[in-house]
């Protein structure tokens, strides 16, 4: 899996493990500041049903993040024209839907969501078949809005899913370039 060295440390993926890492992910997608996650009522044998399923699915995969080795994110990815956006906008070849979380901490570190978003998109981006990344975030979430258009994502337009009203952005590999001087 990627690992990349921000200057908040580094930043690795692996696969996730959906009944070894359910503890864990379920006290993250529960915390108040998961709430637009959606699993605020979750139990944990609910997160883990959710991460067994996505670990069946050929279209969605989830990554757990590592910061200096330790637990510290989440990020999911997904074929747009099987999963999440189907019938809401018209896929093109080399799209990839993405989701990412940050863990709850109480040592925040100055500038690691941005690290985080960054790597996120640097390892998506290293598949050369991925042109562009397509997010779908709540139109209520501004500080997810701010991070997605630090890297290089384009708002289109709002649309209705069956969960949320939300913003339909787009980035292509040189908008991330463009935005960040990462070469993926």
């Amino acid at each position: 899996m990627s690992t990349t060295k921000a200057a908040v440390g580094r930043l690795s993926l692996r696969p996730l493990d959906p009944v070894e890492d359910a503890e864990l992910l379920h006290g993250w997608v529960t915390h108040p500041k998961a709430a637009y996650w959606m699993m605020q009522d979750a139990k944990p044998v609910d997160v883990e049903r959710a991460y067994m399923d996505i670990a069946a699915d050929e279209h969605h995969h989830a990554l757990l993040g590592l910061h200096d080795g330790e637990p510290a994110f989440l990020m999911e990815y997904y074929d747009p024209r099987h999963r999440e956006l189907v019938g809401l906008y018209e896929p093109r070849p080399g799209d990839v839907g993405m989701h990412f979380l940050v863990a709850p901490t109480d040592r925040p570190v100055h500038g690691f969501t941005r690290a985080v978003i960054t790597a996120v998109m640097t390892h998506l981006f290293e598949d050369p078949a991925v042109l562009r990344v397509v997010v779908e975030p709540d139109v209520s979430n501004k500080a997810v809005h701010a991070l997605n258009e630090a890297v290089g994502f384009v708002p289109e337009r709002e649309i209705e899913k069956p969960e949320k009203r939300a913003l339909l952005s787009f980035c292509t590999r040189e908008q991330f370039t463009a935005a960040t001087g990462v070469t993926a």
